[in-house]
């Protein structure tokens, strides 16, 4: 099968990921592809106005319009999500999946559910929240729309209906992710 890599949130194709399973692929001999989701890296459109839902038809589309038969996707904590989200839409496509530090659920269960009252009501008011991050001098902003939308795309509150071999990449210290979404994952 080919490889398909799906990155994380505000990550984009040139990571160091993406571009250390390019050069795997390719000792390899295998057929790879890593792209940016909408409002990511080299892709159009505005970050804020992405969604889950919206990045995961991004990776369905790359499924669909760049590769050939069976799949593995590899998807890095955001991308975690769009992998088990492109999987449900195509099944049939994929040999299995390997979650780096898969973020499942995270605008509900690492986001919402952590932010304090006054984060929640500067969503509600302004529809954003710049939230900073230890990966970049500029803060990420957090969308309302992002939040909401994402409730339509939860996948830990009940079996995921795929057949495919999972493969999960934890680490035990992980700041942004913690190692009780893979064990929620992998149950």
């Amino acid at each position: 099968p080919g490889l398909v890599f799906c990155g994380g949130f505000m990550s984009d194709m040139t990571g160091t990921k993406a571009t250390a399973l390019e050069a795997h692929a390719r000792r390899e001999g295998l057929a790879y592809v890593r792209f940016d989701y909408f409002g990511h890296g080299a892709s159009s459109g505005a970050f804020t106005d992405g969604t889950i839902g919206r990045w995961a038809e991004d990776a369905v589309a790359v499924l669909d319009e760049v590769t050939q038969g069976p799949q593995v996707l590899i998807g890095s904590s955001m991308g975690g999500w769009i992998m088990l989200l492109a999987a449900l839409a195509r099944p049939k496509r994929i040999a299995g999946l390997v979650g780096i530090a898969p973020a499942p659920d995270f605008t509900e269960d690492l986001m919402w559910e952590k932010f304090d009252a006054e984060t929640r009501a500067t969503l509600e008011r302004d529809g954003v929240y710049h939230e900073p991050s230890s990966y970049s001098e500029a803060p990420y902003p957090i969308t309302l729309k992002l939040i909401e939308e994402g409730r339509d795309h939860l996948l830990l509150r009940g079996p995921i209906p795929l057949a495919c071999p999972l493969r999960i990449l934890q680490g035990m210290a992980d700041e942004d992710v913690p190692w009780q979404t893979a064990r929620r994952l992998a149950e």
